[in-house]
């Protein structure tokens, strides 16, 4: 599947709304589950992660990627310096491996049509290109690993599975029961 990609500025705020419906693509998450203490995150969960994100977007920050189809967007990478996202800093499982700066590609949403076709690989390349434009060096993510019978919606594996991972050519540098994923940019 051929597509675009653009980063999400504030010009591009209508595609992210259109893209994440009216639920915010997971029960109104709004890419907010990394940035914010748990307590708000759930209290302002739909319509305020939703005004949160968007003064985040307003302020000029770029969160993330957008991918088009055919003009319409139709998936999303969250990547950012690892700062970023203070739930990393609160995480054990997800502790930094070492003391280098590296980016985190920490959330994907695929629309239903278009899953299972490649789209989050594709978007990982992106979020590599993003990286390096803005002086990156290393990025990581921090997939799951699918299981066989795994039978829940691919829309609630917004961290990636691992496969998809290591076909943009990352690698599992923690040994640990969560796999930490890293490329160079």
């Amino acid at each position: 599947m051929k597509l675009e990609f653009h980063a999400l500025t504030p010009q591009r705020w209508d595609d992210v709304e259109a893209l994440f419906g009216p639920r915010g693509a997971c029960g109104g998450c709004w890419c907010m589950w990394w940035k914010l203490p748990r307590a708000q995150f759930a209290s302002q969960k739909g319509d305020g992660n939703r005004r949160a994100f968007r003064r985040i977007v307003k302020a000029g920050t770029v969160p993330g990627i957008l991918a088009y189809a055919d003009g319409q967007p139709i998936g999303w990478c969250a990547v950012e310096p690892r700062a970023a996202y203070p739930a990393l800093a609160r995480s054990r499982v997800l502790a930094p491996l070492d003391d280098r700066p590296v980016w985190s590609v920490t959330c994907f949403y695929v629309a239903r049509g278009h899953r299972r076709k490649g789209v989050t690989v594709q978007l990982l390349r992106a979020a590599l290109k993003h990286v390096r434009r803005c002086g990156g060096r290393l990025v990581e993510g921090y997939p799951v690993v699918p299981k066989p019978y795994h039978t829940a919606s691919t829309a609630f594996a917004w961290t990636g599975f691992v496969p998809a991972f290591e076909a943009a050519g990352f690698s599992d540098c923690a040994g640990r029961s969560r796999p930490i994923m890293r490329r160079r940019a």
